[in-house]
């Protein structure tokens, strides 16, 4: 699997724990978090715990990306797009 999107922000989905579960187990390539608060949501839980889960962090300059792109992963990197 090259990649995954998951939500990180808590509330009624999972939080930045069960993400990172869910990241090991799947072991995709890039792992894209949704669903948590910036500055236009502000309701639900930031990213920042779940950042600090994962040991390669590339934030990207724009809010879209080509995962052809991105250098394959042994373990997964999460990347995260500029928020709209």
């Amino acid at each position: 699997m090259d990649l995954v999107i998951l939500p990180v922000g808590g509330g009624p989905t999972i939080d930045a724990a069960q993400a990172k579960a869910i990241a090991d187990r799947l072991r995709p390539a890039w792992v894209v978090p949704m669903r948590y608060r910036t500055p236009r949501v502000g309701l639900l839980d930031t990213a920042d715990e779940s950042l600090e889960l994962f040991s390669d962090v590339q934030r990207l300059t724009d809010a879209s990306f080509d995962t052809a792109e991105l250098p394959d992963r042994a373990t997964p990197s999460m990347i995260v797009p500029a928020a709209p």
